[in-house]
């Protein structure tokens, strides 16, 4: 009754997690989501009558415009033309999917990724090669390989503030990816939704900024900016892409919602959005120095981790190899809930030995008695594998 790719349908572990953490009491370090006090307040009172019809697929023209001026800023040289409004940047990848995946097509990510991601992509039948992050990037010379050997239709990479690591490029990484991407001709697919709430300074020139031929599209949100309910992203991509990425977006929904994207191009016009954004990266760096400092008081035999030069997220390495999706049971019996490392590879594995510890929202009393109670489930599952 069911098309075949149904039996490939999974749910989002994320979701199930962010139910769960609704419960009165809960500290959760689980979803990235934005603290909500911190988001701007949108005057809708004042809106043009046109917005309640139908508008171009594309996006709303004001804001293709203000899209594409940014990301030449960043070093991508594009026109509004090239610019895609979406129903927030997680539609680019559904769009992606379409475009390039069939049943076993060959497709490259980083190990580990954005679960939605792999969750996407799997529906779709992709043949899912891995490529190792570190702290600096993936290995140029690995990814060409792999790609010479596996001839995928895509890469999906993300570069800065990587979700789940938090991890950032190095300046030479990122020169000496695109030149393999261009060598080789192979799109990318490049994911920037947190590269705004950078933290310390760090290179964050787009690698879509140092491709001279390869095809790319470039995705871009404002969730984590300004207000993830007004469900506004956006793709920016080669000219030779944007016909059928136009055509498969009306497919999907005909256009992103107009009030969202009058009242985000209005706002991005003001002095308030600079400042706003300055607001944030300096809430959001007191939040991660909240938990790296509590990770570094009760964490330090357990595990490691790096301080994340930006992003939401802390990716903390078990001293020991456990299935963290059993540690999580155990805090959550105690209120407390975290990702747990495991969903975030193509591959299946049975001990990840990581977690993803989210610092965007909790308070710091939260933080304290969060992270103690991850300490704690630690310290019992590293005795019950030695026993």
């Amino acid at each position: 009754m069911f098309s075949e790719r149904i039996e490939r349908l999974s749910g989002s572990l994320i979701r199930e997690i962010l139910s769960l953490t609704q419960r009165p009491g809960m500290i959760s370090f689980a979803g990235g989501l934005p603290a909500s006090h911190m988001m701007p307040c949108f005057d809708f009172t004042q809106l043009p009558a046109e917005l309640r019809q139908y508008g171009p697929s594309e996006g709303e023209p004001i804001l293709r415009e203000k899209i594409a001026e940014h990301v030449r800023q960043l070093g991508i040289q594009a026109t509004a033309e090239q610019v895609l409004v979406l129903s927030g940047s997680q539609q680019a990848l559904d769009l992606v999917a379409k475009l390039f995946i069939d049943p076993g097509t060959p497709m490259l990510v980083e190990a580990p990724t954005y679960l939605a991601a792999l969750q996407n992509f799997k529906l779709f039948g992709a043949d899912l090669h891995e490529l190792p992050l570190s702290a600096a990037g993936i290995d140029p010379e690995q990814l060409r390989q792999t790609a010479q050997r596996t001839r995928p239709a895509c890469c999906y990479l993300i570069p800065t503030f990587q979700n789940p690591s938090g991890y950032c490029y190095s300046p030479e990484t990122r020169a000496a990816v695109s030149q393999v991407l261009d060598d080789l001709m192979l799109p990318l697919i490049e994911d920037e939704p947190y590269r705004e709430l950078a933290y310390d300074a760090v290179e964050r020139r787009p690698l879509c900024a140092g491709l001279k031929q390869a095809p790319f599209i470039y995705c871009g949100s404002f969730s984590k900016t300004a207000t993830p309910g007004l469900r506004v992203g956006y793709l920016v991509a080669s000219p030779k892409l944007m016909p059928y990425l136009i055509k498969l977006k009306q497919a999907a929904d005909l256009h992103t919602n107009r009030v969202g994207q009058y009242v985000l191009a209005k706002w991005l016009d003001t002095p308030d959005y600079h400042a706003h954004i300055a607001t944030i990266r300096q809430y959001y760096r007191q939040q991660r120095d909240t938990m790296i400092d509590a990770l570094n008081r009760h964490c330090q035999e357990l595990a490691e981790w790096e301080t994340p030069p930006g992003g939401l997220f802390i990716w903390a390495r078990l001293r020991k190899p456990l299935d963290t999706r059993e540690i999580l049971k155990t805090t959550m019996a105690r209120n407390v809930a975290f990702m747990p490392g495991e969903p975030f590879f193509a591959t299946p594995v049975d001990t990840a030995g990581c977690i993803r510890l989210n610092f965007s929202h909790a308070s710091a009393d939260a933080v304290e008695q969060g992270i103690a109670i991850i300490k704690d489930a630690l310290q019992d599952a590293f005795v019950n594998l030695k026993s």
